[in-house]
């Protein structure tokens, strides 16, 4: 997959990248006796969890430095939205802002870290800043060290049990692992088992928005790509640049990042058909909605940002449909762009019949298009006359005569992964 960032993000998303610390390069000293509260405890009796805690003496070192000097910047650091994980989150260095700029951010990750390891210092490191969320990528090394996918889930729902004490509004955005390779004791089939059961267990969790990132990364067997993975474990600066790209529409979707801001104006002679504002005027499974409505009653679908966004859905597969409260008899353009997360699968229905929006490159079935732009805005145009639609997306055909019947709404799905719409604009056509 290639990506196309706009050049204020590539140029501030570098310097973070380019800041990236070596993931076990000096080992820290020793810590102070001050600083003995933040040690490891020296056995696991008594500790909340399951599984593995690394104990080899550069991780009880770094646990001890990092954790330590986090406590010293706990009001610094309050009110941040907190990154928590291993070596991959540690790996961004302290230049997050840089990323995602306009949002106090706090780093939390430690190189080496398990699950167990995040649930023990989740108190001290996370939620003692009154974070405005959470950024969760966690269980590889749980893998490494021979844990099973359910022991490290049974870990992650600890963490959101005391994530949801702590404040059940809290957003918590949860990355999959990442794929490796079974040369790393990271085999591709324990890493999907963990990411399954992962999925499973936030069904019951509102605040909790799961992000694919494992078919963001994947390769064609399923491991690790070695263009982005030079180690098959850790992302160099093109595996970063593209995971800030996915993270960036769900962040701005859960309101912790400010969305940059869209002064768009339709063409002569089309009308919006989404004012941007609220879902007025369409009906959501058929039942209409009423002006000032800004979610359905699911959170299925969201006007925010100006934009319509089919959400990111936790629990089993339900598609849904959100249509417009009025006919298209007479042929008509319909223009909009859109913006799909991983993997992510929705749906535009002309009168009827459904054309694919998707992440074509990874979730089909146009994995060619050649000017497609994953993880970033593309524009569809629709042109419908005499019974027959035309689509393209950025100009390249996706249906060249799609028949359809006389009349009939638009409508958008609801599927899989999160997709965002934007500038929905239509005109009649003579």
């Amino acid at each position: 997959m290639r990506i196309a960032f706009p050049c204020r993000f590539f140029a501030a998303a570098l310097s973070v990248v380019g800041a990236l610390m070596p993931l076990r390069a000096a080992e820290p000293a020793a810590p102070a006796p001050a600083a003995a509260r933040f040690a490891l405890p020296a056995t696991d009796d008594g500790l909340p969890g399951a599984g593995p805690l690394r104990r080899y003496d550069w991780f009880q070192r770094l646990w001890t430095e990092r954790r330590s000097g986090w406590a010293a910047r706990l009001e610094q650091d309050r009110g941040a939205l907190v990154w928590l994980g291993d070596s991959i989150t540690q790996g961004w260095g302290g230049t997050l802002a840089a990323a995602f700029p306009g949002v106090k951010m706090a780093n939390r990750g430690i190189s080496g870290d398990t699950t167990r390891g995040v649930l023990i210092r989740l108190q001290e490191d996370v939620l003692a800043l009154q974070p405005k969320g959470i950024v969760l990528l966690i269980g590889t090394n749980d893998l490494e060290e021979q844990a099973t996918p359910e022991t490290a889930t049974a870990n992650l729902k600890l963490i959101l049990a005391a994530i949801r004490r702590h404040d059940p509004q809290l957003p918590v955005l949860l990355c999959n692992v990442f794929p490796s390779s079974e040369t790393k004791k990271r085999p591709k089939d324990q890493i999907a088992k963990l990411n399954a059961l992962y999925a499973a267990a936030i069904q019951a969790e509102p605040q909790v928005t799961i992000l694919d990132t494992w078919s963001l990364f994947a390769g064609p067997q399923g491991d690790a790509k070695a263009e982005e993975f030079p180690d098959l474990l850790h992302p160099n600066v093109a595996g970063y640049l593209k995971w800030a790209a996915a993270l960036r529409p769900a962040l701005e979707t859960l309101g912790l990042l400010p969305a940059w801001p869209d002064d768009f104006a339709p063409e002569p002679g089309f009308t919006p058909l989404f004012n941007g504002a609220d879902l007025g005027g369409w009906a959501y499974e058929k039942a209409p909605l009423a002006a000032g409505t800004r979610a359905t009653a699911d959170g299925r679908f969201i006007a925010r940002h100006g934009r319509l966004i089919a959400t990111a859905h936790r629990g089993p597969r339900k598609i849904v449909r959100l249509e417009t409260g009025r006919l298209f008899p007479r042929d008509f353009e319909l223009r909009f762009e859109f913006r799909a997360g991983p993997a992510a699968d929705s749906g535009l229905f002309v009168r009827e019949p459904q054309l694919q929006i998707r992440d074509f490159l990874i979730a089909g079935p146009y994995v060619t298009l050649a000017k497609f732009r994953p993880l970033q805005w593309n524009e569809v145009t629709v042109t419908v006359r005499g019974g027959l639609a035309q689509a393209t997306c950025n100009g390249e055909m996706l249906a060249e005569a799609m028949p359809i019947p006389a009349t009939g709404p638009l409508a958008f799905e609801g599927d899989r992964g999160q997709v965002e719409y934007r500038r929905i604009r239509v005109r009649e056509l003579p």
